[in-house]
Formats: structure tokens, C-alpha cells, sequence
């Protein structure tokens, strides 16, 4: 579990093609974490731009994860290139200040940033998504993109705006965004279980009685 709280903007040091199959190659991904290293160990859950991977060895400053071949093609972790930055965040231990939301690492969709404002120091992102998720979002709620928790500024039928300040965009991967570029997205889990109970209780009342 994390909290969307990136405490890393990592550096991708390495990339190698794993296995081959019919559901294509894995990858050896590495990634320099800088001083993170030293809380880091083999076997730890850390979140690579929203996704939860284990780590599976450590040299230097750098952590290196094994990702499969679904969670390439379901994420936008199988379009990093060697000097891409990703944003890493460490999994949850009990008795961590919770601040941001509960986040699992467990990526829903793939979206697009459809529109960048920027005004001042500040930006307003327009995200493109798929609208299963929209129907989890509403606004002044929480989104997870690219793991970082943000709230929700609009919510329309397939996209929504988050409002972003000068802090996020320079220590996370979203100051360097632009139109068109693949983001990571994960609702609120909260949110998944309301729909799922709205869902239920909508079924339940159309079945006939018996």
C-alpha cells in the first residue's frame, strides 16, 4: 500500500529484454534512486510511477524490478527509455503519516494529458481516460497519476482536470508532461467499492422476485 506521495524522481540506468513467449518479453528495469538506496531492500515493494514492483537486487544507488510483459502493456512503464524519469515512492509501514490516499500500486488505465495550462507557477492538466473511470471520480476527490496522489478539480464523461503547484511539478515527473503523453491512473479505492455496491444494489432490485 502507498499513499501517492513520490519521494524520488528516479532515473531509468538500464533496460533488458527478460524471456520470450507468446505474451512477448519481460524486462529487467533499473533505476537510480539516489539516497533512497539506503532504506531500500531486496524484497520491498516500492511504486514505479503508480505501479507496485518488487525489488530483486540493489547496486550502488540503483534498484532493479523485473516487470512482465502484462504489466508492460498495461502501464506506460513499457515506453521508458535509459534517462527517463519516473517517480518512486517507498510501500506504507504501519504508523506512516497517511499524506495523501490509500493507493495500492495496481494500475486501472492508461491515460492521456489531453490539455496543458500553465499560469503563473501553477498548471491545469486535462486528462483523457476511459469513462469505467470516471464513474469512480468526482470532484475535490483523489486520483493517482503516475502515482501521485492528486485531487480532482472537474469530472466530465471521459476526462478530468487536476490543478497542480509549483512543488509537485518540480519534484515529480508532471513538470516535464506535454499533450499526448501516457499517464498511469488509479482511482480511489474507495470509490471502486462504492461503485461495485451501487452496482450490486441496481442488479438486485431489477431481478424479479422469486
Amino acid at each position: 500500500m502507498f499513499t501517492g506521495l513520490v519521494e524520488e524522481k528516479g532515473t531509468v540506468a538500464g533496460l533488458v529484454a527478460q524471456g520470450s513467449g507468446m505474451r512477448g518479453s519481460g524486462m529487467r528495469l533499473v533505476i537510480n534512486v539516489g539516497n533512497l538506496i539506503e532504506t531500500c531492500q531486496i524484497g520491498d515493494s516500492v511504486a514505479v510511477n503508480g505501479c507496485c514492483l518488487t525489488v530483486i537486487e540493489t547496486v550502488e544507488q540503483k534498484l532493479g524490478f523485473d516487470v512482465l510483459p502484462e504489466t508492460l502493456r498495461c502501464t506506460n512503464l513499457g515506453k521508458l527509455v535509459v534517462g527517463s524519469h519516473v517517480n518512486i515512492e517507498r510501500s506504507l509501514r504501519m504508523g506512516d503519516q497517511l499524506g495523501g490516499h490509500l493507493v495500492t500500486g495496481h494500475i486501472d488505465a492508461v491515460g492521456q494529458l489531453d490539455e496543458r495550462r500553465d499560469e503563473d507557477e501553477w498548471s491545469f492538466f486535462w486528462f483523457h481516460c476511459p469513462r469505467r473511470l470516471t464513474l469512480q471520480m468526482a470532484s475535490k476527490g483523489s486520483v493517482t497519476i503516475d502515482g501521485i496522489s492528486l485531487t480532482l478539480v472537474d469530472v466530465e464523461d471521459d476526462r478530468f482536470s487536476v490543478a497542480l503547484i509549483p512543488h509537485t511539478l518540480a519534484v515529480t515527473t508532471m513538470g516535464k508532461l506535454a499533450a499526448g503523453d501516457d499517464v498511469n491512473l488509479e482511482t480511489d479505492l474507495l470509490a471502486k467499492y462504492v461503485e461495485r455496491q451501487i452496482r450490486g444494489f441496481s442488479v438486485n432490485r431489477s431481478e424479479p422476485s422469486g
